[in-house]
């Protein structure tokens, strides 16, 4: 049986803004390189991306060049070609589509983010292997409100509320097919225009604006819309890690994350001691 090639992985880690918080917070060059528990936060991105199953080329879209310099073990990984990078463009959906026309159509693809401090090959694997198997051109990753606030009590997170439940994006798109690339294009579309509320509409849709608006719109019916809307099969992955829906775009997030990888540790630890 012909083996299933490996998602090609784009990470996007460079600054949304000229004055990222927590790289002020942390004295880091910018966001991707601010230390997490001791350790940089792409390269815990990197880490655990290198650990998964499923994944293999990984293509490091920003930080700057000389951002890149000033870590010595990412500037390793990027020079020994285990990491190629590129110079990010002037948004995070025009990176991604500029790495994705570049890759053949038929290799899979995964995105994510540098600020993804919490992520595991455990859920890398398990996007991937749900999104193999969905039918799907292009998925997301989401969670659960409801999951996140039972895991984390207190956290602020971005909430889409739908008539089946509020959900939480978690920093995984997958796209599968040639038509996939469609997505993408669609991104740039709607960043493009994002500060354009009536251009959104007339992106996205009146009808299904206006279901979103009156409470009527479920995820199922969301996703039929983008998928009309972009002429494919777009689709979501219901991740069970509460953790896979917080990235650190604050330094409450980061404290946060950081928090988290102490339990995780302790944890880790206390299983060591109980096997010896």
């Amino acid at each position: 049986m012909k083996s299933k090639p490996p998602f090609a992985v784009i990470i996007l880690a460079a600054d949304r803004e000229l004055a990222d918080p927590v790289a002020q917070y942390t004295a880091a060059s910018c966001k991707a390189l601010a230390p997490v528990s001791g350790r940089e936060m792409v390269l815990r991105v990197l880490d655990a991306l290198a650990d998964a199953v499923e994944t293999g080329d990984r293509f490091l879209v920003g930080p700057s060049a000389a951002s890149v310099e000033q870590s010595e073990e990412l500037s390793g990984l990027v020079s020994s070609g285990q990491v190629k990078w590129l110079a990010p463009q002037s948004t995070p959906s025009l990176s991604a589509f500029t790495v994705l026309q570049s890759l053949p159509e038929d290799t899979p693809v995964l995105v994510t983010t540098a600020d993804h401090a919490l992520l595991t090959a455990e859920m890398v694997d398990y996007f991937c292997r749900e999104a193999r198997t969905s039918g799907c051109d292009v998925l997301a990753g989401v969670a659960r409100h409801e999951l996140i606030a039972e895991a984390v009590p207190g956290t602020r997170r971005t909430v889409t509320k739908l008539k089946d439940g509020g959900y939480c994006g978690c920093n995984l798109f997958a796209f599968l097919t040639p038509e996939s690339r469609k997505a993408a294009d669609f991104w740039r579309q709607v960043e493009k225009e994002r500060k354009k509320p009536l251009r959104i509409i007339k992106v996205m849709g009146w009808m299904t604006v206006l279901r979103y608006l009156l409470g009527q719109l479920t995820l199922v019916q969301a996703l039929n819309g983008l998928s009309q809307r972009m002429d494919l099969r777009a689709g979501a992955v219901q991740m069970p890690f509460a953790e896979a829906a917080i990235d650190v775009d604050k330094v409450e997030d980061l404290l946060l994350v950081e928090s988290i990888l102490a339990e995780r540790q302790k944890g880790g630890l206390e299983k060591a001691l109980g096997e010896t």
